[in-house]
């Protein structure tokens, strides 16, 4: 079924760049509508000249349509989409939800697109990253490090492509595992034919511990560009590889660790009390409190884009070379 648009969108695309924007996914009646809350305001805050669509399922409840709304946010609803019977353990409960995340493929009426998880924050322009080469899977690679890695062959010898030198990949156990992405930030491109073969493809895959992420890793792997940390830090590399992080240089915050939601933080979880963590939840609270960032549709297009690159420093994208495999 093709998304609906759930509030009129006339006006909240520029119409001098209707075709990129950024996309994020909300289900249920929880708080996570304060995670998309603050990533609209903190994409204001960037000046981004491209909206943020929130495409939501069915049981997002009125209030939380009409806050989104009221924040400048294009509201499409999507149907569910859930993945073959199975008897997997995943490994987190709610991440069957996820592979309704699948759905932002068929927003055809933009070329190009930033998906961003609820639980991110951006907090410098990144609008550069539409501009890629067209062609590619953009994303930042994942850590192998914590718990929930538990179930995988590079948990179990100790392996991780963020440092793959350190514990290298045993030659026993035949060709390293491929680069693989965190799905919770990556730049695609919306088109009928990749989603109905993400579809088709879907019926026939059995689900795997980490859901859509494991799935979307699986079918984009040909056309896969990694790309800096800067544009999706998973909070855990401070801890797990934190010489691999420059915190002042970070650009998106992936707030994914147990316990560092800011809406729910209360620093009691293992690694939440740390000076850094504190820090990027006080900044997480910055932006949501501040009422000026709130939407004003009279500020709808204050700016043009050539204004704002224009402020911006060079927004050359590097992209990582594999890792080792020796």
């Amino acid at each position: 079924m093709a998304p609906a648009d759930v509030y009129p969108s006339a006006g909240k695309i520029a119409a001098s760049h209707p075709k990129k924007g950024y996309v994020t996914f909300l289900a249920g009646n929880g708080d996570y509508v304060k995670g998309v809350v603050g990533l609209a305001k903190g994409l204001r805050k960037v000046k981004s000249a491209y909206p943020l669509v929130v495409a939501i399922l069915p049981d997002v409840p009125e209030e939380h349509r009409q806050l989104l709304s009221s924040q400048g946010c294009i509201v499409k609803e999507i149907e569910p989409i859930y993945p073959p019977a199975n008897q997997i353990q995943f490994a987190m409960a709610y991440y069957v939800i996820n592979y309704s995340k699948l759905r932002i493929w068929n927003f055809e009426e933009f070329s190009k697109m930033v998906y961003l998880d609820a639980d991110i924050q951006v907090y410098e322009n990144i609008d550069h990253l539409l501009d890629t080469p067209d062609g590619y899977f953009y994303a930042v690679m994942d850590c192998f490090c914590e718990k929930t890695w538990s179930h995988s062959p590079q948990y179990s010898v100790g392996y991780c492509q963020q440092c793959p030198d350190k514990v290298t990949w045993p030659a026993e156990m035949g060709p390293p595992p491929p680069l693989y992405f965190n799905a919770g930030m990556f730049v695609f491109e919306p088109n009928k034919t990749t989603y109905e073969q993400l579809l088709e493809t879907l019926q026939i895959t059995p689900p795997t511990p980490f859901a859509e992420q494991d799935f979307l890793n699986m079918f984009f792997n040909p056309i896969y560009k990694p790309i800096p940390l800067i544009y999706n830090l998973v909070l855990a590399m401070l801890w797990r590889h934190p010489e691999n992080v420059e915190l002042e240089k970070v650009e998106v915050v992936h707030y994914c660790a147990a316990g560092s939601k800011p809406w729910r933080y209360t620093g009691q979880e293992a690694n939440m009390d740390r000076e850094d963590i504190k820090m990027l939840v006080k900044k997480w609270w910055d932006v949501y409190d501040d009422a000026s960032l709130d939407y004003k549709p009279e500020d709808e297009e204050p700016f043009s884009r050539p204004a704002i690159m224009a402020t911006l420093p060079e927004p050359a994208v590097s992209y990582i070379p594999a890792p080792s495999a020796a």
